[in-house]
C-alpha cells in the first residue's frame, strides 16, 4: 500500500513540475491565450471512447458546424475502448506536457483522482455565466468539495429487468414504483422448481460491490462504504438491511440463485436472464443495447423494466447507481472557454446528435428520448418483445446520488467486505458478527492510510 501511495505522490510531484514549468515559461502569453471571438481555437479532446461506441466523426462535425470558431482535434486513447489503457496514456500525456483541453473520464474514481492531482480545472465560472444549476440541468451530480469539474455525458442508471412471461404467470403487474420489501415478494412469487425469482451477480473477488450496498444506493446521499469525510459507513443501518435482504432471499425464501452456484459454476447475469434461469436481474442500463436479444443471447420471452427499488414507500424514488462519462476541461488548457463550450454542447444537444446512449441532460424531451430508445432497440433482434413504455418510465425518472469521492484504498475495503460477506453467506458467522468484523478491519485500513 505504501508503495502505491509513493507512486501516486511521485506522479503528482512530476505533474506539478510540469504545471509549474508551463506557468513559469508561459505566464505572460497566457494572459491573452484565450482566443478572441473572431479567432479560431483548436482544442485537443482526449477520450477512451472509440468511433464504434461514440460516433465521433458525425458528432464533432455537428459541433464544428455550429461553432465555426472552434476545431476539435480528437485523440482516441484506446481503439478498443479500454478505459484503464486510456487513463495510463492520458497520465503520460499530462506528465510530458502535451496539449490537453477536453478530458473524458469513465468513472467517478478516475475523475475524482485527477481532480485531486490538479489535472482538471473547475468550471463554476462558466456555469454561473450560462445561468443554470447543474442539479436541475443534469441527472448526475458531478460536484466535488463544493465545486464542479465536469459535466455528465451519457446516463446509464441501474434498473431491474424482469421476464414478463414469468411475471404474468405469477399474477403480477410491472412495478412502476416499489420497495425492497416488494422486490423480495415479487422474486418469491416468480420462483418455481424450474427457475429462481432473481439473480445477484456480486460480490465477486472484491468486484461487483454494487450488490453489497443495495439499500444504501436507494438514497440521495451517503451511498458508499465510506462517508464524504473519509469515515467508515459500514455501521449504517442500510448496510445491515442489504445483508438481511441477501440472507432472506437466498436462505429463507430461496428465491435468489445461491451464491455458491455463482462462484462454483461461474454464472453470468446474461446467461441467467436470457436463459430464463432467473426471472429478474438487477443490472446497469448498458443492457439497453441487448434488451431485444442478440445473436449470442436470443430473446424468447417478453421483457419489462422496473425501477431500482426504494427503502420505504414514502421515500422519493428514482435514486440508483449510475455510470456516466465525466466531461472535463484540462487544468493546463490555454483554451478553457472553447473547451467548456464543447463539453456543454456535447452533454446537451450533442448527446442527441450522437444517438448512442441515453443522455444525462434532463431537458431531453419525451419524443427525443423515445427516438433514441427506438434507435438503440432497433439494433437488437426482437425489439418488439421489449416493454418500451416501462423502459421509458424508468429512464425518465432515474437519477444519481451525490458523488462521494472514492478513497485511494477503496479496493482494500472492497476485498474486506467481500470476505466478510462470504463468511456470512457460507454460515460461518451471523449478520451482527459480519458487521462488527467488517467495521474493525475497515477501520484498520482507514487508520493505516491517514
Amino acid at each position: 500500500m505504501k508503495r502505491k501511495l509513493w507512486s501516486l505522490l511521485i506522479f503528482t510531484m512530476l505533474f506539478s513540475l510540469v504545471l509549474a514549468g508551463c506557468s513559469s515559461s508561459g505566464s505572460k502569453e497566457k494572459a491573452s491565450s484565450e482566443p478572441k471571438k473572431d479567432e479560431k481555437a483548436t482544442i485537443k479532446f482526449h477520450t477512451h471512447g472509440n468511433e464504434a461506441s461514440y460516433n465521433w466523426k458525425s458528432t464533432i462535425a455537428a459541433f464544428e458546424e455550429k461553432h465555426p470558431n472552434i476545431k476539435v482535434d480528437l485523440v482516441i486513447l484506446s481503439e478498443k475502448g479500454d478505459s484503464q489503457e486510456a487513463l495510463k496514456k492520458l497520465d503520460l500525456a499530462a506528465a510530458s506536457g502535451e496539449q490537453l483541453d477536453v478530458l473524458m473520464f469513465s468513472d467517478p474514481a478516475s475523475y475524482a483522482q485527477r481532480v485531486s492531482m490538479g489535472m482538471v480545472a473547475p468550471i463554476d465560472e462558466y456555469i454561473k455565466k450560462d445561468g443554470y444549476k447543474v442539479t436541475e440541468e443534469y441527472k448526475v451530480d458531478t460536484q466535488i468539495d463544493g465545486k464542479y469539474y465536469a459535466l455528465p455525458g451519457k446516463f446509464n442508471p441501474w434498473y431491474v429487468l424482469i421476464n414478463k412471461d414469468h411475471l404474468t404467470t405469477a399474477g403480477l403487474e410491472v412495478p412502476k414504483d416499489w420497495t425492497w420489501d416488494e422486490y423480495t415478494k415479487y422474486a418469491k412469487a416468480m420462483t418455481t422448481k424450474d427457475h429462481y425469482g432473481t439473480y445477484f451477480h456480486g460480490p465477486q473477488g472484491g468486484g461487483w460491490m454494487e450488490f453489497m450496498k443495495l439499500a444504501l444506493a436507494s438514497e440521495a446521499d451517503n451511498t458508499e462504504f465510506t462517508t464524504a469525510d473519509g469515515k467508515s459507513n459500514i455501521e449504517n443501518p442500510l448496510f445491515k438491511k442489504t445483508l438481511e435482504l441477501r440472507i432472506q432471499m437466498e436462505k429463507e425464501d430461496k428465491s435468489a440463485v445461491p451464491y455458491t452456484d455463482i462462484l462454483s459454476q461461474k454464472l453470468h447475469y446474461r446467461n441467467q436472464f436470457f436463459g430464463q434461469d432467473a426471472s429478474s436481474i438487477l443490472i446497469g442500463s448498458w443492457m439497453n443495447t441487448e434488451l431485444g436479444g442478440t445473436d449470442q443471447f436470443p430473446l424468447e420471452f417478453d421483457v419489462a423494466v422496473a425501477p431500482y427499488p426504494k427503502n420505504n414507500s414514502g421515500d422519493k424514488g428514482g435514486y440508483t447507481p449510475v455510470t456516466t462519462d465525466y466531461m472535463s476541461v484540462a487544468g493546463t488548457s490555454e483554451n478553457k472557454e472553447a473547451a467548456y463550450e464543447f463539453i456543454r454542447w456535447y452533454t446537451t444537444e450533442g448527446q442527441i446528435v450522437q444517438g448512442k446512449s441515453i443522455p444525462s441532460w434532463s431537458k431531453v424531451s419525451e419524443g427525443e428520448l423515445t427516438g433514441i430508445i427506438d434507435k438503440i432497440l432497433s439494433g437488437t433482434k426482437n425489439p418488439e418483445k421489449v416493454d418500451k413504455e416501462s423502459l421509458i418510465n424508468v429512464l425518465s425518472n432515474a437519477k444519481s446520488s451525490k458523488i462521494i469521492s472514492p478513497v485511494a484504498y477503496q479496493s482494500e475495503l472492497y476485498k474486506v467486505i467481500n470476505e466478510e460477506y462470504e463468511k456470512l453467506i457460507f454460515g460461518e458467522q451471523d449478520i451482527d458478527a459480519t458487521i462488527k468484523s467488517s467495521q474493525k478491519r475497515a477501520q484498520e485500513i482507514i487508520d493505516s492510510n491517514k
